[in-house]
């Protein structure tokens, strides 16, 4: 039977099958799991077309008017030629619908391979594609999705980490003092910002969700979007050292800039964002972790080892937090 821990236990193949022909499609009895931890997503294979991705969602995370907020944010982007992939409509205009306790959304299958954006060129096509997004995310709020903030990143996540019994006994006070410190110079980053523009993203802006063809990128998997500031777009495209980042930010910009003005007030937030994601990030996987598929893939994770890396990784945050932002010319 599944539960709120183990979500997915009875999604089997004959009800995978079963909801896409409640909706129409003749499948061929071709099913692929693709890699997903949240939600299950699968390959279906169709009798005479082409494969579609079906994507069932994780119970209780997301409300159906947050999916469906989601949905017509991606939809309103393809609608201005922004190169996305919506989901198909089902009838009646729905993209959401449910079969044997599941929701579930399909779209089309989308070829391409995940780029390695190194290269000035395709720095600044990442740019002109994540300014367009944006002049279009700016143009009205989400009403049904959070906002990427301290609170929801940051003080949540961390209190449920020092409240659960995953960190080490002997390192509690370690951790609880680390998480304190950093989320004090989070606020000082936020501070120094002042009152940004929050605007819709895509959210989880890394090269991962990035697929890349003859024709350019394209943005897969919304599932995270939410209010936040436009540099959270930006930000997980950086690598390297400092001046290195600086330069991959040049070319960023180059290209932002033609569809979208970005706020240089912004470039405080970075490391302040790049903290609240790596707190976040052991929150999720904590919490996630009565589900099966988690120990399967993350098997370092409940281990005192994890903890130390984790101190030793805030550590080095809190010291870049400390330093001047970026600087772009």
């Amino acid at each position: 039977m599944s539960t709120d821990l183990t979500p997915f236990s009875e999604l089997s193949p004959e009800i995978i099958l079963s909801a896409l022909d409640s909706v129409g499609y003749v499948c061929d009895g071709h099913l692929l799991a693709l890699n997903s931890y949240e939600n299950r997503v699968y390959q279906i294979g169709l009798e005479n077309s082409s494969p579609i991705i079906a994507k069932f969602y994780r119970p209780n995370r997301w409300s159906n008017a947050a999916i469906n907020e989601e949905h017509q944010f991606v939809q309103e982007l393809a609608d201005n030629e922004i190169p996305v992939v919506p989901a198909l409509q089902f009838a009646n205009n729905l993209t959401l619908v449910e079969s044997h306790g599941f929701r579930f959304s399909v779209f089309p299958k989308q070829g391409g391979r995940v780029p390695e954006v190194d290269s000035a060129e395709k720095l600044e096509w990442m740019g002109r594609f994540i300014g367009r997004m944006h002049a279009i995310g700016a143009l009205k709020p989400f009403k049904s999705r959070p906002t990427i903030d301290i609170k929801n990143f940051g003080q949540e996540p961390s209190q449920y980490i020092l409240n659960s019994h995953f960190l080490p006994t002997d390192l509690f006070n370690t951790y609880s003092g680390i998480i304190e410190h950093a989320l004090n110079c989070v606020k000082h980053c936020f501070a120094r910002a002042g009152n940004i523009k929050q605007i819709r993203l895509h959210g989880d802006c890394y090269p991962g969700n990035i697929l890349w063809t003859e024709e350019g990128p394209h943005f897969v998997d919304f599932d995270d979007s939410r209010m936040g500031a436009a540099i959270q777009d930006l930000w997980m495209l950086l690598s390297g050292d400092r001046s290195e980042m600086s330069r991959q930010l040049e070319h960023l910009l180059d290209g932002y800039k033609t569809f979208y003005e970005f706020n240089t007030r912004e470039l405080h937030l970075i490391e302040a964002l790049r903290t609240l994601r790596l707190i976040h990030y052991s929150a999720w996987i904590a919490k996630r972790w009565d589900d099966p598929a988690f120990p399967m893939a993350f098997p370092w994770f409940n281990t005192p080892r994890y903890w130390q890396d984790r101190i030793i990784e805030l550590r080095e945050q809190i010291a870049l937090m400390e330093e001047e932002p970026l600087t772009i010319f």
